[in-house]
Parts: C-alpha cells; sequence; structure tokens
C-alpha cells in the first residue's frame, strides 16, 4: 500500500493502510457476500450484460425494493438493447412508472439505440468504451464492467465510500463525491483476484451494515478492526446535505408526469391532457369540468392543483418537461412523446 498520510482531522485524509488490515477486510467481505448477499435477479450467473445495465441505471438513487419489480417488467418486455431502443418513448416513460428522475429511462433509450445500431446489439466490456455511451457515467462504466464483463474496476457508490471511509479513515461518512486522490486510494483496496466479489460486497455491507443511519456496528464482523468503530464512533462536524421532496418543483414535475402516465394507460381519445386543464383551478371532479377525462386521470391533474395553484410555474415546468423530451405538445394538449 503507498496511500498519503494526512492528520487525522483532515476531513479529506486518505491516510496509508497497513497490508494486514487491507488483508482481513477483504477476506471479511468477501466471505460475508457470499453467505449473506440478497438473491437479485441481475446477479444470476446467467444474467446478461444488458440485464446489468438496466439494474444500474435504475438503482442509482433509487431503493433496490422499488427496482426489481420495474426491472423484472423491462427485462420481460425489452430483453436486449435492440428491443428497448425500437420501443415507443411514452411506453418506456411509463413503464419507468415511479422509479424518479425520468430523465434515466430516456437516456437509457439512447444507450440502447447506440448500443443496437453501431454495437452489434452487445453491450461494450470496458470502461472506456462504456464511456462512450449516452448518460453512462465512471460509476455505471465501472460497475457494468465490473459485474457483467469481470473487469477490475473501482467501484464507488455511496454505499462502498462510506464502509472505506469508516474502516481505513475513521470517519462517519465521505465527501459529496469523489475526487480523483479518493478513487485512487479506494483502487489501492480492490484485490487482483474476486474483485467481482469485493466490489460487490463491499456495496452489499454499506446497504445492509454499515448504513448511513443505525449502523449494525454490534454484530459488524469487522467492528474489531474498523477505525471508525474503534475511535467511539466519532459524529461528522457537518450535517449530510438532504433533498428535500415536498413543496419542490421536481415534486410537481413528478405529479404532472403520473397525470400524463396515468392518462397514457387510459388510452382516451383525443391523445394527451389538455393544458388548460392543468392550468386551471379543479374543484370539482365531473366530466363537464374535466372534459374526457376517466376518473383516475381527472385525480391525478387535480392533485396537479393541490401542489400549486401557481398557473405561471406549472407552466414553466411543462415548458421544461418539453425541452427535456419528456412530454410532447400537440394543439393545446400535453402528452407523453409518441416516438
Amino acid at each position: 500500500m503507498t496511500h498519503r498520510a494526512s492528520p487525522e482531522t483532515n476531513p479529506t485524509a486518505f491516510p496509508e493502510v497497513a497490508e494486514p488490515l487491507v488483508s482481513r477486510v477483504q477476506e471479511t467481505i468477501i466471505s460475508w457476500f457470499e453467505a449473506e448477499a440478497r438473491e437479485l435477479p441481475w446477479r444470476d450467473p446467467n444474467t446478461t450484460a444488458w440485464a446489468v445495465l438496466v439494474s444500474e441505471i435504475m438503482s442509482q438513487q433509487t431503493p433496490v425494493s422499488r427496482v426489481e419489480p420495474r426491472w423484472r417488467e423491462w427485462m420481460e418486455a425489452w430483453p436486449t438493447p435492440a428491443d428497448l431502443a425500437l420501443a415507443p418513448t411514452a411506453e418506456v416513460l411509463h413503464r419507468w412508472d415511479r422509479l424518479g428522475y425520468p430523465r434515466r429511462a430516456l437516456r437509457l433509450q439512447e444507450a440502447a439505440r447506440v448500443i443496437a445500431d453501431d454495437l452489434g446489439n452487445e453491450v461494450p466490456e470496458t470502461v472506456e468504451e462504456l464511456l462512450e455511451l449516452p448518460g453512462i457515467g465512471s460509476y455505471t462504466a465501472a460497475a457494468v464492467a465490473s459485474f457483467a464483463h469481470g473487469q477490475r474496476t473501482t467501484v464507488l457508490d455511496t454505499n462502498v465510500r462510506r464502509v472505506l471511509i469508516r474502516v481505513f479513515a475513521g470517519r462517519e461518512r465521505p465527501a459529496t463525491s469523489p475526487g480523483r486522490r479518493e478513487t485512487e486510494w479506494a483502487t489501492g483496496f480492490v484485490p487482483e483476484q474476486h474483485h467481482v466479489e469485493w466490489n460487490a460486497g463491499v456495496m452489499e455491507f454499506g446497504a445492509l451494515v454499515c448504513t448511513a443511519r443505525n449502523p449494525g456496528c454490534a454484530d459488524c464482523p469487522l467492528r474489531d478492526v474498523c477505525t471508525w468503530n474503534r475511535l467511539g464512533r466519532p459524529a461528522s462536524a457537518t450535517k449530510p446535505k438532504t433533498q428535500k421532496w415536498a413543496g419542490t418543483d421536481r415534486q410537481l414535475r413528478g405529479a404532472i408526469m403520473d397525470a400524463l402516465k396515468t392518462a397514457h394507460s387510459a388510452e382516451a381519445e383525443p391523445a394527451g391532457i389538455s393544458i388548460d386543464l392543468f392550468t386551471t383551478s379543479v374543484t370539482v371532479l365531473d366530466p363537464d369540468t374535466l372534459g374526457s377525462l376517466d376518473e383516475s386521470t381527472a385525480a391525478a391533474v387535480a392533485r396537479v392543483r393541490e401542489l400549486s395553484a401557481d398557473d405561471q410555474r406549472i407552466s414553466r415546468l411543462i415548458s421544461d418537461l418539453v425541452a427535456d423530451g419528456l412530454a410532447q405538445e400537440h394543439a393545446g394538449r400535453l402528452d407523453l412523446p409518441r416516438t
């Protein structure tokens, strides 16, 4: 190990770690993962690289419990990149359901088109090739290269970073995002052998044991060597940033998208929802007020108005959704993209 030592009080310190400790942690994590790993469908030995890529995109900032049912539906509908590439965008967004950040679905379809049209319908194997795909960042590229193709990569999601910074650096949590120094530091812990199990194991360990809140330190198999535990689990000097949801533009955008998805399911004619309904106070859910909308769509539109009575704000967010490719406007009606 050749890590630069820094003072313990430095919140950006990435200290040297003795080889015996590294070996102990590696062996413990890999053994723990073999015994305790959740049986997730994309971990099946026969799963495809495409299935792994879909799972990684869906899992970004989204709990596995919400991802798994959507992943199963997607893989049944679109088992290869070519299948998703040809799918109607409206159906892609509809099946994304409530996973959040729906632009991920659009980027995934863009990546599928590149894979299908330019790469023989085969997901690239290396980090460098994966980074060339639309919407694929450093974490996703490293994860897919590791979990789908067995490459030795440094996979750094929030869970992995938290485990490493606690066990080896003695801090409660890492910085907001990994920099070059942290990435280089973490790379030194990836073993030459069993590196896939290490990457998956540290991630799972952070998700199930070394959690952000209420970590299971009492039963942790690393409690005797974890630097953070041995220091008395000192709290971080700064509070973690949390994303507000209630009352935000993101919540209101989601409500508008929910209304469009509900209307898409109803397959009513004319397609979509009159934009005027989004920007007019809706107090009674009856056909005279809401036109041809079914009851479920009418309730979804009313929900938008419950969240905000600001017509200008709603109009702005509708324009943003159209600009982002998440909705389309035609003849005064708003709909999911019909491409």
